[in-house]
């Protein structure tokens, strides 16, 4: 007589576990089924072949995973791939489309030489992207002027560059750089 299951009501099923989900990736659909528990970052680097956002501390505080999810920029460690079920996602790899140029701020991080090992450069480069763009839709950050009239474009000295680019860690100290490839595309 087996007493574990001896008036207990039955099992229900387990509860699925993975999702069909669809991602525009760098401009194009996918449709996967995911775990639940899949993040982004894995999703683009293992199930993708992206291999630009990279896996650096796992935790959402080096920046190496930045991607942008519907033109903001995320660390794609940190979201799990079916809550964005519909999203835009821009890699690295994507920045440029389908065409044969660099994206502006790929040219000029390659000319200003605003990488080392490289390592950290695709989430910096993707971050910048994003810092611009939330720049010029008014998006203020710590240093903004408190007198800078809500919505309005935040200019862009060192100081705003700075900051917003300050969740990106780069272990080789190439800031400097990085910060005069930024200055070389604001509009």
């Amino acid at each position: 007589m087996d007493s574990q299951h001896e008036g207990a009501a039955p099992a229900s099923p387990p509860e699925s576990t993975h999702s069909q989900t669809t991602l525009r990736v760098n401009g194009k659909p996918h449709t996967l089924t995911v775990d639940h528990r899949r993040v982004l970052l894995d999703l683009l680097r293992e199930d993708l072949r992206l291999a630009g956002a990279k896996k650096g501390c796992d935790h959402g505080q080096c920046g190496a995973c930045t991607v942008l999810v519907d033109g903001r920029r995320v660390n794609s460690c940190l979201l799990f791939a079916v809550a964005l079920d519909g999203c835009e996602i821009t890699t690295v790899e994507g920045l440029a489309g389908d065409g044969e140029e660099l994206h502006p701020v790929q040219r000029a991080f390659l000319d200003r030489d605003a990488f080392q090992c490289g390592y950290c450069t695709p989430g910096q480069i993707c971050s910048a992207v994003g810092a611009l763009a939330e720049a010029a839709a008014g998006h203020p950050s710590h240093v903004t002027d408190p007198a800078v009239p809500s919505g309005e474009p935040v200019a862009l000295d060192r100081e705003e560059i700075r900051e917003r680019l300050s969740g990106n860690l780069c272990r080789c100290g190439a800031y400097m750089c990085i910060a005069d490839a930024v200055e070389d595309v604001i509009p």
